[in-house]
């Protein structure tokens, strides 16, 4: 989503001398990822180059940990993956940290999602485990759109019967998702995290889940500040990781909100803005 620049407070301009970064976070639809939705070929030597220097590199996204671990496949040896919007993070195969969900709570989500679908609305929910992704909803559409952000997913007759631990419930809405799905969720905002985390997703996650708690807790554990981070993301579900870093960089196609939250500007994902702003912070050199 674009934002319009006149509406918008003017980013401060980046430092010319040496910055010390340990690391990295960054969200990928709309951050990191091209305009043909796939990991710059850029990326793969700048992480060669920010291993040698000490950088970790962390992917923050939505995506399912295994749709990530797949992704970054030839470079996750010692990589944190940041997955489900923070409810699941993961290094080395290892867990670091989760949020489950309440399996009472994904019904009742699932039981809105239904009501609105038998409503007209061209909706349909992924209840996101550490297992798998489920989804009841089977049609080629519905199925192929979740397919691009769950790897390990498999379709159900009935989501309320599924054995697993949850992290969130992701509704995936046809239309506008702030116009319709998001809206009939309002009565879950008191006790719950409903996070737009695209123009046609919204997510439900536990109160304490987020990215940006996620990256937090990695920053304790690792003894890396908020001064030595920089965080890349374009959307509402990036918000609170945003908060979490000196350098904060929303991409200039992002969400109006998230343009105003972060202290800097990036060049948009189809400019590679993620890997020119790490090579300039850096100092490192650009082709």
């Amino acid at each position: 989503m674009s934002a319009t620049p006149s509406c918008l407070p003017t980013a401060p301009e980046l430092p010319s001398g040496p910055v010390d970064i340990r690391l990295v976070v960054t969200d990928m639809d709309g951050t990191l990822l091209d305009s043909t939705g796939g990991i710059p070929g850029g990326l793969w030597p700048l992480l060669t180059e920010l291993r040698r220097r000490g950088v970790l590199f962390s992917p923050a996204s939505g995506r399912q940990y295994a749709t990530l671990a797949r992704q970054f496949a030839e470079a996750a040896d010692g990589m944190v993956f940041v997955a489900e919007n923070g409810t699941y993070v993961v290094r080395d195969g290892v867990e670091l940290s989760s949020d489950p969900l309440d399996a009472a709570v994904a019904a009742r989500i699932v039981g809105t999602t239904r009501r609105l679908a038998a409503d007209g609305v061209d909706v349909g929910a992924v209840l996101c485990g550490k297992k798998s992704a489920y989804v009841e909803r089977s049609d080629e559409a519905f199925v192929a759109e979740a397919r691009k952000y769950y790897t390990l997913l498999r379709t159900v007759e009935d989501l309320t019967t599924v054995d697993d631990q949850f992290l969130k419930v992701a509704l995936y809405d046809f239309g506008p998702v702030e116009r319709t799905t998001a809206p009939a969720l309002a009565p879950f905002t008191s006790t719950h995290q409903v996070v737009v985390s695209g123009e046609h997703w919204v997510d439900v996650m536990n109160p304490t889940a987020n990215k940006g708690a996620a990256l937090r807790m990695l920053q304790r554990e690792l003894g890396i500040t908020p001064a030595q981070t920089v965080v890349f993301g374009d959307y509402l579900n990036d918000l609170e990781m945003l908060d979490a870093a000196d350098w904060s960089f929303a991409m200039t196609n992002a969400h109006p909100d998230v343009l105003r939250r972060a202290r800097y500007v990036a060049p948009s994902n189809t400019e590679l803005g993620v890997l020119r702003t790490i090579a300039r912070l850096l100092h490192l050199p650009t082709s």
